[in-house]
């Protein structure tokens, strides 16, 4: 089965919103699949890749505007 990305998106919302959307959307995803957060909030930004790596996930950070970004979690385990 090809894995599959999955976009989730947290735009507007303020912390800690964007963090417990990710970690729910996440336990529903397979092992291998990516999930796109997109996030305009800074501390969103630095809590889920923190909490996303402290899990063991891969993640990778992408602005995509000005004060806009993708956080990209790909899912280990």
């Amino acid at each position: 089965m090809m894995a599959q990305e999955v976009l989730l998106d947290c735009l507007g919302e303020a912390c800690p919103v964007p963090l417990v959307k990710t970690e729910k959307k996440l336990t529903t995803l397979a092992v291998g699949d990516i999930l796109v957060v997109q996030i305009d909030h800074s501390c969103a930004m630095k809590n889920i890749p923190e909490w996303a790596r402290k899990e063991g996930h891969n993640v990778e950070i992408e602005e995509v505007d000005d004060g806009e970004w993708e956080v990209i979690i790909e899912k280990v385990k």
